[in-house]
């Protein structure tokens, strides 16, 4: 229950209702007291009234006890109790500061507070003994016909929604319980998870009341449809509803109903002069009632709705156990992310970067890889998504740049032509506002000149350039580090982009090198033209980088073929697996000593 003050609501919500019970009473009997010693007799009343319903455990005696003080104080009338019932049923439950279950507990204990009244009505005197019995058989009665009347409200309140009129949480939770506790075998059962497209617009442009108007126009509409079609519809909270799908016979079943639910929703709503059109996102669970549980449909529910949210909105998503294992395992994964990265889990491996010309190793790009202890090696597709999502990208980032510097900063001791490290920028990293002033304290922690690092960022970062994206570019070129473009190709990023950022190299995305394998041996005449739309386009590219005075390295470089056709259309440098695969830095480190000779 909520929690209040001793005496329930706010020291003027009982002093209300103390003063309306004793102008109820005034006229009901003669009783020799004072309007200010009423007034306090009643106030003692009220606050143990209102700890009665605040108690924890509840009981009724309180309420009992205070109608038996009500006579013992000469308010011993019908009439008396009537007006007693009535002033605190319709003002305890605010004195008591309106706790979550309180109308429930307002109702018992006025019932006992008839029965007390009644009870010592009866005992007052022997000689009145059968005139009290009978008054208070009436007065029973009549409470007791109240109680019920107002219970039935209170329950009513409780079980819906007072936007809309609409069953809410509580009742829909309560249905489909007893949708699981009183199956029959084979019987299967289907819930649509309805969530309205960017109804906070609404809220915000158009204000509150008209948001609240549309939330009714669209618990309207469900519930009819849900009448027509013999199914249960409630509100769960917000703008999103629910509708139970009894005695279906497969998830063709709830798709349809899917289906007439988007078609209620595309239908213009008229409120206040104003023509409101919505998309709403659904998600959609349907099994035999023997493979779940209620919290088990719910949860699957939920997690559909996302799905159908998440992949565009304005759609519907049918429940997919696959999904859901990948998506378990994937929010599995982002739990671990925070330990594994306390625990150093996280390290770097290095691809190296080679000349086409001669074919030296001029720099190494760093990759990440996480060892999980259960999961083994997991590679940067696996957990940089989810790092970016949770924020974890900054500081997981952070340090990866610190040690691959660390490592170039110790391959410059070994050979003064130890290759540059190129590292990778996430998005969020480029738009955080301390990403310069942290990466100079890593060059100065770690003694590496800028010109032996190179921050690679992703095209699609760059393409969403907001001005401050391009001020921290200009700001890390400042530094003296080499930027480069990383995955170009891909993202359309215009010739106006390349042209105002302080980009110094374009890294060819591997979809563009990928066609270049096994080229020379394509003999047919649509294969060879294939062949040369494919080297024009990289040649086109090429062309640009150069015309903007950039340096081409391509990515993906598997064979001696790609190698060869790249370095004739005039990449500078190459990335790939021909190259060499990802190693540890200590191999690095013995190749740069096999060179440099003994010391």
């Amino acid at each position: 229950m909520t929690q209040a003050s001793p005496t329930g609501g706010e020291d003027g919500s009982l002093a209300e209702l103390t003063h309306r019970w004793v102008s109820a009473l005034a006229s009901t009997c003669y009783v020799p007291l004072s309007r200010s010693e009423r007034y306090a007799l009643l106030h003692r009343f009220a606050e143990r009234l209102v700890a009665a319903v605040l108690a924890d455990p509840f009981s009724e005696q309180p309420g009992y006890d205070v109608g038996m003080e009500l006579v013992a104080a000469d308010f011993a009338t019908p009439e008396a109790l009537g007006v007693t019932v009535e002033v605190l049923d319709g003002h305890l439950f605010r004195a008591a500061g309106e706790p979550a279950d309180g109308r429930v507990r307002v109702g018992r204990v006025l019932g006992s507070l008839a029965t007390g009244h009644s009870w010592a009505m009866r005992d007052r005197t022997l000689d009145e003994q059968e005139a009290i019995r009978a008054a208070a058989l009436v007065t029973r009665e009549e409470a007791q016909r109240a109680l019920r009347e107002s219970e039935a409200r209170f329950r009513h309140a409780a079980l819906h929604d007072p936007l809309t009129g609409i069953p809410n949480r509580a009742y829909f939770a309560d249905r489909l319980e007893q949708v699981f506790g009183s199956a029959k075998p084979g019987e299967r059962v289907g819930l649509c998870f309805i969530d309205l497209d960017f109804f906070k617009s609404v809220n915000d442009n158009l204000g509150h009341h008209m948001g609240d108007r549309l939330l009714v126009a669209v618990a309207g509409r469900l519930t009819r449809l849900a009448t027509q079609i013999n199914q249960f519809a409630a509100r769960l909270a917000g703008d999103e509803f629910l509708l139970l799908l009894q005695g279906t016979t497969g998830t063709d079943d709830a798709v349809k109903v899917a289906d007439l639910v988007m078609a209620a929703l595309a239908e213009p709503m008229r409120i206040e002069g104003r023509e409101l059109s919505l998309t709403a996102s659904i998600g959609i669970v349907e099994r035999p009632v023997a493979e779940a549980d209620a919290g088990e449909l719910m949860r699957a529910a939920d997690m559909t709705l996302h799905w159908a949210k998440s992949d565009g909105r304005a759609r519907l998503a049918i429940y997919d156990p696959q999904r859901n294992a990948r998506e378990m395992a994937r929010y599995a994964l982002a739990t671990d992310m925070p330990g594994g990265l306390e625990r150093g889990e996280f390290r770097l491996v290095y691809q190296p970067i080679v000349r086409l010309d001669d074919g030296e190793v001029v720099g190494v790009e760093a990759l990440a890889r996480w060892n999980h202890p259960t999961l083994g090696e997991l590679e940067p597709a696996t957990f940089i998504g989810l790092a970016e999502d949770s924020g974890l990208i900054v500081p997981l980032g952070l340090r990866l740049l610190e040690e691959a510097c660390r490592e170039a900063a110790m391959w410059r001791s070994i050979s003064d032509d130890a290759p540059f490290v190129s590292v990778n920028l996430a998005a969020r990293q480029i738009r955080d506002p301390r990403l310069v002033a942290d990466v100079a304290a890593v060059l100065d922690r770690t003694g590496l000149p800028p010109e032996s690092l190179q921050l690679e960022i992703a095209e699609s970062a760059v393409m969403r350039d907001d001005g401050e994206t391009g001020a921290r570019l200009r700001d890390l070129a400042d530094l003296g580090i080499t930027l480069a473009v990383d995955d170009f190709g891909t993202g359309y990023l215009n010739l106006a982009s390349l042209r105002s950022l302080p980009i110094h190299v374009l890294k060819l995305a591997k979809e563009f090198v990928d066609p270049l394998r096994g080229q020379a041996s394509r003999g047919t005449s649509a294969a060879a033209e294939a062949a040369r739309q494919e080297a024009a386009l990289l040649r086109a590219l090429v062309a640009l980088g150069h015309t903007l005075r950039l340096t081409i390295t391509a990515e993906g470089v598997q064979t001696a073929d790609q190698a060869e056709i790249l370095r004739a259309l005039g990449c500078e440098t190459g990335q790939g697996h021909y190259f060499g695969r990802p190693a540890r830095s200590d191999l690095v480190r013995e190749r740069l000593r096999r060179i440099a000779g003994p010391a």
